[in-house]
């Protein structure tokens, strides 16, 4: 298999950065771009430790023009792009009669908003190979709407829709577009809750544990792989049987 490049989004958070050592550690060739816009330290370190096939690279994953720029970056140095990971997401939760309409589109803007602009900045180069692999971290809670979330409910089903309809319009030049639905991952973020309401959690999955976020690159990777080659327009559910 030859050399492949990588483009990850939301590169410094916990989940962004197991996906880079997938690709950084199961093969000895590939080279990952991490793409961060603030909080750099932690992506900078890993590229430090695979300073010839890692590169971390400045974008804010709202802006078109930030995609273009960075894109650009990938193409001068690298030559090509092969999987884009479009990994960056935030939540602002509220009820909805009491949510700020500045909530509701800044989570939008940073879950859905980012996922086309990246598709629409990746696809010239990938029509271009006509190869490419696009992976969508969308979230369990597209499927299964919580209370407190129509924002990021609404954002990540979007995901599985701009999912499916991209992936139909690319399937014939062989690009892939898939979608991941983690449920309840140890993450940092995920850890701060009060040792009680993950109790209530917990108790709610048929396997009676919360997800690593390794197993949910772990899903990336294959997606990202030859083998997954007719797989395309599908999401996949880790969550431990919740759903």
């Amino acid at each position: 298999m030859q050399p492949r490049v990588i483009f990850i989004t939301g590169a410094n958070g916990q989940l962004g950065l197991e996906i880079a050592r997938a690709f950084l550690t199961r093969s000895a060739d590939d080279f990952v771009w991490l793409a961060v816009r603030e909080r750099r330290e932690r992506a900078e370190h890993l590229a430090g430790q695979f300073s010839a096939r890692c590169r971390c690279v400045a974008l804010d994953v709202t802006r078109a023009e930030n995609w273009k720029q960075a894109l650009a970056s990938v193409q001068a140095e690298s030559g090509r792009l092969d999987v884009l990971v479009n990994n960056a997401g935030k939540h602002d939760d509220a009820l909805l009669a009491n949510m700020a309409p500045e909530a509701w589109s800044g989570v939008l803007q940073t879950n859905l908003d980012s996922v086309f602009h990246g598709c629409q900045a990746a696809l010239p180069m990938m029509i271009s190979q006509r190869f490419g692999r696009i992976v969508n971290i969308a979230s369990l809670s597209a499927l299964l709407p919580p209370p407190g979330q129509t924002n990021y409910a609404a954002a990540k089903a979007g995901v599985l829709a701009l999912t499916q309809s991209l992936a139909k319009e690319v399937a014939r030049i062989g690009i892939t577009v898939n979608a991941l639905c983690p449920g309840y991952l140890e993450t940092d973020a995920f850890i701060q809750t009060p040792a009680a309401e993950l109790e209530i959690m917990r108790q709610r999955i048929p396997m009676r544990r919360f997800g690593q976020p390794g197993e949910v690159a772990a899903a990336v990777f294959f997606l990202a792989s030859a083998e997954a080659g007719y797989i395309t327009g599908s999401h996949l559910k880790i969550d431990g049987g919740l759903l």
